[in-house]
């Protein structure tokens, strides 16, 4: 008795995990950031401090900024409600829940008429509340 038996070989691809790191490009259009990342530490706790970016818009066209996303609710942000003509500048202004205490790390991405998203960071740490 004979047996023959036929074995699949299976073409397995090894990939490479390949780490890619973007800088912040230099545009001359549509919305420029004086910060792309704020880090505050040891904020009292519960306070009101703002995050403000500050812009400018580069395009030839008014900008409008159409939407301000953030990751995490315990963020809010406040855009410019009327369109920046070009040339000018204006700001995002964001707040923190700073009754959460410790380390945080929060992304807000910015929608406009004038370019791709823009994703801007808020890093830092919130100190615990002082007892009396």
């Amino acid at each position: 008795m004979m047996s023959v038996g036929f074995f699949a070989q299976e073409k397995v691809q090894e990939t490479k995990t390949v780490k890619k790191e973007t800088k912040a490009k230099k545009s001359s259009k549509g919305l420029v950031f004086t910060k792309m990342e704020i880090v505050r530490e040891n904020i009292p706790y519960g306070t009101d401090d703002l995050f403000e970016f500050e812009f400018k818009n580069n395009s030839k066209t008014p900008a409008i900024i159409q939407g301000v996303q953030t990751s995490c609710g315990c963020t809010t942000a406040n855009k410019p409600e009327e369109p920046i003509k070009p040339g000018k500048k204006s700001k995002i202004s964001v707040k923190y829940d700073t009754k959460r205490v410790g380390s945080f790390k929060k992304t807000i991405t910015i929608t406009s008429n004038v370019g791709e998203p823009i994703i801007l960071t808020i890093s830092g740490s919130v100190l615990p509340e002082k007892e009396s």
